[in-house]
């Protein structure tokens, strides 16, 4: 049948990152700092990008505990570990999106909590995880 075009299926997208989730496991940031630069980081969106402009990856969401006012970044391993009481989106995120928005943010943001419902949480500050990830 020349001519006719066979559709390929795609696998779906995974929003996750066995790496990380490894890496959490064993509690060790230098394991934690290669797994976010060689793969994705699950972060929970308030506003997902639109789908027809590349560069708009959405709104992160970021908790400000009302009482102290302080700010922490929630990222996750894998979007099955994301609490369902954050809102529903997610986005895939690069260790370049993560240093450069931990650039902008990092001196508003408190903490950077990994997996914060588990089943390995973790946590670091901004500034440790920008030297994490440039060693």
């Amino acid at each position: 049948m020349a001519g006719k075009k066979r559709s390929k299926k795609q696998a779906p997208l995974e929003f996750r990152n066995p790496q990380l989730s490894d890496a959490l496991q064993t509690g060790d940031m230098a394991a934690v700092a290669f797994a976010l630069r060689h793969g994705p980081t699950v972060a929970p969106l308030m506003r997902a990008g639109q789908r027809d402009n590349p560069l708009d990856s959405g709104e992160v969401w970021t908790y400000r505990d009302p009482k102290t006012g302080d700010v922490a970044l929630l990222l996750f391993s894998d979007a099955a570990n994301k609490p369902e009481s954050l809102p529903p989106g997610v986005a895939l995120q690069s260790a370049a999106w993560l240093h450069a928005f931990l650039e902008v943010h990092g001196d508003e943001i408190t903490t950077v909590f990994f997996d914060i419902a588990g089943p390995h949480a973790m946590q670091a500050t901004p500034a440790d995880l920008i030297a994490a990830l440039d060693a």
